[in-house]
């Protein structure tokens, strides 16, 4: 059945129950059943629906989304996220992007779309996804940008703080400010070169083939709807459920 396909299995839930806040012995409010509550927001996730679509099974839609925004403020999705990542395989590390169109409920409200990473490119409304993935595919740090940005903006602060063998990314990040980056942490740039380039600078082609493993991962992601479609206002809404749709793949 559909509800419980778009639920945490037993053994996903005793993975990150211990991560959630709201336990008995936390400071502050004691929290209502946390595995209700993230059921209920994977479905949200999942489905694509509106808040008010929630089933009554999970509670009030107006008390589950509250709880939501206090969460992705507190950066709990995130923590989630980065306990999980604990595991990678730093061997290669990987950058790709994505663009995602924007709901029109996106652009609404006060402020509309200014510093909620939200801009105009060719597929109109727009935000770009930026990951940064390991040697599997999985992912391990997300930035969000107007949908018009440049990869290469991005990539020195996905990689900071990572070390590897080698970075694998596609001919948009070529450029000779990011290979020195790379080779400052002591990386290879396994990046084609642009066909503006005099002289191409060689890449290895074997290594090269395991950059799809990053495209795969974009792929298995866009299969939750509110990671496909941006539907919130908020970047840090739309961030938090980008963490969340992410802490399913390392849990799979």
């Amino acid at each position: 059945m559909a509800a419980k396909r778009y639920e945490l299995s037993d053994a996903q839930w005793r993975r990150i129950a211990a991560l959630l806040p709201g336990k008995a012995g936390d400071p502050g409010r004691t929290g209502s059943d946390n595995r209700l509550f993230v059921n209920g927001v994977l479905w949200v996730l999942r489905s694509g629906a509106h808040w008010h679509d929630l089933p009554e099974r999970y509670g009030k839609w107006k008390t589950l989304h509250k709880r939501f925004s206090r969460w992705s403020k507190a950066k709990v999705w995130e923590r989630v996220f980065d306990d999980l990542t604990k595991d990678r395989d730093n061997q290669y590390l990987m950058l790709d992007s994505t663009l995602v169109r924007a709901h029109q409920q996106a652009a609404t409200g006060k402020g509309g779309t200014r510093n909620q990473a939200l801009g105009r490119s060719r597929g109109g409304l727009t935000t770009k996804i930026h990951m940064l993935a390991d040697s599997f595919g999985r992912p391990l740090r997300f930035l969000l940008a107007a949908g018009q940005s440049h990869d290469i903006l991005a990539a020195p602060i996905l990689l900071q703080g990572y070390t590897a063998e080698a970075v694998l990314a596609d001919r948009a990040y070529d450029s000779n400010a990011l290979r020195s980056f790379i080779a400052d942490i002591g990386a290879k740039a396994v990046i084609p070169s642009t066909r503006s380039r005099s002289e191409p600078i060689p890449h290895d082609p074997l290594i090269y083939r395991c950059r799809n493993r990053i495209e795969r991962c974009f792929n298995k992601l866009k299969h939750f709807r509110r990671f496909a479609t941006r539907y919130d206002r908020r970047a840090s809404h739309f961030l938090a459920f980008i963490h969340l749709a992410a802490a399913m793949i390392w849990m799979r």
